[in-house]
């Protein structure tokens, strides 16, 4: 098995096992605000369509359809995906590095702390994918952990849900300018994390037609 693959088989485990706690934990308060935020601004624009990365327990997903919004998530984690489905939402497992619909697909994408999984060598086909999914001049909002410095790590946190994750910790200025490969930076942010860490949000625009 290459390094990537246990990687991600590592993730799955960890993530299967962890998803009815995750469903019982609140979201942060920043993240809710984003949340609410964007709904404002897909309304406002008319925009009907969400593509999920990460769907994780669901409960994004559960506030974007209760908004009015047609949700489609994706998640490496049968297991997520499986409590997903029970509400009610359109759910597949899939690969960030590889999402399985057409071009132009979806009006907009969400993903928080997903793509931090995916290794700093492996991001841009991960933005390659987003936009390609997503229809011209369309939003995508993205949130990662971030650090002063570049790094990646694998991770224990003590839970035993599983083996250690994955982790790609990007600087800012890294991170603005890999963004802004795929589309205007509209939207960027930064506060303090629980350690070393700082969130990371942003809502870059695909290119119009």
């Amino acid at each position: 098995m290459s390094t990537s693959a246990k990687h991600t088989a590592d993730l799955v485990a960890y993530y299967d096992n962890e998803v009815h706690r995750r469903a019982t934990r609140e979201l942060p308060a920043k993240r809710r605000e984003r949340r609410s935020s964007f709904v404002e601004l897909l309304r406002s624009e008319g925009r009907q369509s969400l593509l999920e990365l990460g769907a994780g327990a669901g409960r994004d997903g559960e506030a974007f359809a209760l908004a009015g919004l047609t949700y489609t998530g994706i998640d490496l984690a049968p297991q997520s995906v499986a409590v997903c489905k029970a509400l009610g939402l359109d759910t597949h497992v899939a690969s960030a590095l590889e999402l399985p619909f057409g071009d132009g697909a979806f009006d907009a994408v969400w993903t928080m702390s997903t793509l931090l999984h995916i290794p700093g060598s492996d991001l841009p086909t991960a933005l390659s994918e987003i936009a390609r999914v997503l229809r011209p001049g369309a939003p995508a909002a993205i949130g990662l952990w971030g650090a002063q410095t570049e790094g990646e790590e694998l991770w224990d946190d003590g839970t035993g849900f599983g083996p250690a994750r994955f982790f790609s910790f990007q600087t800012d200025e890294a991170l603005r300018t890999t963004l802004g490969a795929y589309g205007e930076v509209e939207q960027w942010d930064t506060w303090p994390g629980p350690d070393k860490h700082h969130y990371q949000w942003s809502v870059i625009r695909t290119p119009g037609a």
